[in-house]
């Protein structure tokens, strides 16, 4: 059994040079490595049919949330104003989002959408519309969560994996994936930033199951733009949307700390470093 597991390879891998040149020669008929400041909901037909293949989506949790409540132990001067939060009508607003997805992803395409437990089930509701098809349900398990009294923390999100048909593209990098996945949040004491933050190994765990280099990768709820940033540093490409124009010099400066497939690696060599 060890042997094979020393033995396994990725179901598709890349050297770096394959990846950057699948990079370079991916070309699109609209405008691609950008980000549209501009609510998804309205401008989704920016986007053209079946021309995405992986929609990575954090959005609004409607649990009327900032990130500057003083309960999450943050300086509320370094979280950027303008956060668009969804309070009534939760569940039609999931039904809009998630009902605009299946049009403009690729036959072969999925989607992850990131979600508290209090209105998953509004999440769950508006996929029961669409054609999309539930794969997994994945717990991700965080280190730490909001001190609480009379109920236990909560120190998980769920993250929902979803395709538009059977026959979706799906690589398995890992021989024996689990449905939990133990990543930790990162600190940014000084940083200013969106209310939340998810970590890049986390969006970039979506990105390597989920495409090849050369991708174009889709997040409606761009946030502090991590997913433009784990597509840009892994040779993949992106396009986004978000609602809250004082975010832009924030994800400009995110973007440009990276270059073009500075984080990127072929998977065989990760597991066998």
């Amino acid at each position: 059994m060890t042997k094979k597991i020393n033995n396994y390879r990725p179901t598709y891998d890349w050297s770096k040079k394959k990846a950057s040149s699948l990079y370079e020669n991916s070309h699109f008929s609209f405008p691609s490595n950008t980000i549209h400041y501009l609510d998804f909901i309205k401008s989704s037909n920016l986007v053209p049919d079946k021309s995405v293949n992986c929609i990575i989506a954090d959005p609004p949790f409607g649990i009327s949330f900032t990130g500057k409540e003083s309960l999450y132990n943050r300086k509320s001067s370094n979280v950027q104003s303008g956060y668009v939060e969804v309070d009534k009508y939760y569940d039609e607003f999931c039904k809009l989002w998630i009902s605009k997805l299946s049009r403009m992803l690729n036959d072969k395409g999925s989607v992850w959408i990131f979600s508290g437990w209090s209105n998953l089930s509004s999440i769950l509701n508006a996929i029961s519309y669409t054609n999309l098809n539930l794969i997994n349900h994945v717990i991700w398990k965080y280190q730490f969560g909001v001190y609480t009294k009379r109920k236990f923390v909560s120190s998980h999100y769920h993250l929902l994996f979803l395709t538009k048909s059977k026959d979706y593209f799906f690589n398995k990098i890992d021989n024996y994936p689990l449905d939990v996945w133990e990543i930790n949040r990162t600190y940014s004491p000084n940083e200013l930033k969106n209310g939340t933050k998810l970590p890049h190994s986390l969006v970039m765990k979506c990105i390597d199951y989920s495409s090849k280099p050369g991708d174009l990768i889709l997040d409606p709820f761009m946030g502090n733009g991590t997913t433009a940033v784990a597509s840009k540093s892994s040779y993949r490409h992106y396009l986004g949307f978000e609602i809250n124009k004082s975010m832009d010099k924030i994800i400009d400066n995110n973007l440009n700390q990276v270059d073009v497939g500075s984080s990127y690696s072929p998977y065989y060599s990760r597991i066998h470093h």
